[in-house]
Parts: C-alpha cells; sequence; structure tokens
C-alpha cells in the first residue's frame, strides 16, 4: 500500500519545512503534498524548497477543504494529515501513526499528544476526535460526505463518520509533541477569535452528523 502524507497549511512559512523534513526523513512515506490554503506568506515558497507536491490554492477554504484538495492530487491508498505547525515531530511518531492501518488494524488511526505541553496534551486527551495527526484509508476519506465545506470541523466530522461506519479508530500517543498555539501565532486576541472559529467549526460538523444520524434512524 502507498503512502501520501499531506500537510494542510495556512500561513505557515516559519513551520512546515520541519515537518516536510520529518516526513522525508521516514522510508514509508511514498509522496508529500502540502496544500497552501491561500496563505499570505511564503508558505508556498518554503514549501517549494523541498523535492515535493505543493498544491497553491487561491481561496481559504478551511481545513476541511484544504485536506481534501490534497487528497484529490494523489492516487495513494492511505493519506497521513500532519498539522504544519508542529513541535517535536519525528520519524518514530510517522512510524507509529501509519502501523495500525499499514498492518490492516484499522482503516483510521488518530494520533494523541503526551509528555509534551500541558495545553495541547489535555486538549486532546480530552476530545482525541480533534487531533489533525491521523493515517486514514483513503476510500474512507473520500466516502464522508461534505468535507471540502466542514472547514475546521473536519476532524470531528471524519471521526464520526467513520465511527458510524463501526470503524475501530486506534489512538497512538505523540510523545513530547505539540503544536505552536493559535495565540502564539498571531496574538492573543486575534489567535482567540480563529480558535473561537474553530470551535464554530466543530459545533457545525455535530450538528450535521446529528442531523444524519436522525435521518438515518427515520428512515428505518
Amino acid at each position: 500500500m502507498s503512502v501520501a502524507a499531506i500537510i494542510p497549511a495556512y500561513n505557515e512559512e516559519y513551520t512546515v519545512g520541519v515537518v516536510i523534513e520529518a516526513l522525508l526523513s521516514c522510508p514509508l512515506i511514498d509522496e508529500i503534498i502540502v496544500v497552501s490554503d491561500g496563505s499570505t506568506d511564503g508558505t508556498v515558497q518554503s514549501a517549494q524548497r523541498y523535492p515535493i507536491k505543493v498544491v497553491a490554492l487561491e481561496k481559504n477554504l478551511g481545513k476541511g477543504g484544504a485536506m481534501k484538495a490534497g487528497a484529490n492530487h494523489t492516487d495513494c491508498s492511505i493519506l497521513l494529515f500532519l498539522d504544519a505547525d508542529l513541535v517535536g515531530l519525528q520519524r518514530k511518531h510517522i512510524e507509529d501513526l501509519l502501523y495500525p492501518v499499514l498492518s490492516g488494524q484499522t482503516e483510521m488511526s488518530i494520533g494523541v499528544f503526551s509528555e509534551g505541553r500541558l495545553f495541547t496534551d489535555l486538549a486532546l486527551k480530552i476530545t482525541p476526535s480533534l487531533s489533525g495527526q491521523r493515517a486514514v484509508k483513503k476510500e474512507l476519506f473520500d466516502a464522508v460526505p461534505d468535507l471540502e465545506d466542514s472547514r475546521y470541523g473536519v476532524e470531528t466530522a471524519l471521526t464520526q463518520y467513520a465511527e458510524r461506519q463501526g470503524v475501530h479508530i486506534v489512538k497512538v500517543p505523540l510523545p513530547h509533541m505539540s503544536h505552536v498555539t493559535k495565540e502564539e501565532k498571531r496574538g492573543f486576541v486575534p489567535g482567540l477569535q480563529a480558535r473561537l472559529e474553530m470551535y464554530k467549526d466543530i459545533a457545525r460538523s455535530l450538528r450535521s452528523e446529528k442531523k444524519a444520524l436522525d435521518e438515518e434512524c427515520n428512515s428505518e
């Protein structure tokens, strides 16, 4: 089975290279795709320094749209999604995240930070479904409806769809890893505003999933 690593990135010129370099060190990765989601900084130029595929979206589609665009640019059977602002990513993290899917143990695995930063560790322990670090079979990913419109609700939508299909999702510890927070990248007030928008997208995905479940129950 072939593996494409997809990195959705919005204004991540200073951190995307670190993620790319970790992926280049892993022989399990067949293709690396960075999707610049309408970035206005040097994200595209930073990514183009490496021997990878770079997809530059003219318009910001949100994380769900960027992930979908990346998936549309590969024929690999397994997709590995990683955030562009990760801190501490190592080859072993990548291998551990891929193993449950490559071995046939599951159709999707989710990475959970541990032993990193208190804030990011705690957030994923409470809500691991929000993790942007995951490996998933492309067939499953492509089947999730309306992902391109889910924005920051994409991980919630993907996780809940998989659970509804009876997929046993494997949670993989990612020790000594974290990411740069929105408040750190954009400043406290703009970062907080971006975080609130993210929560709105997640809530929207939860409502959509509930509606889908209700319709499914009513049709039975």
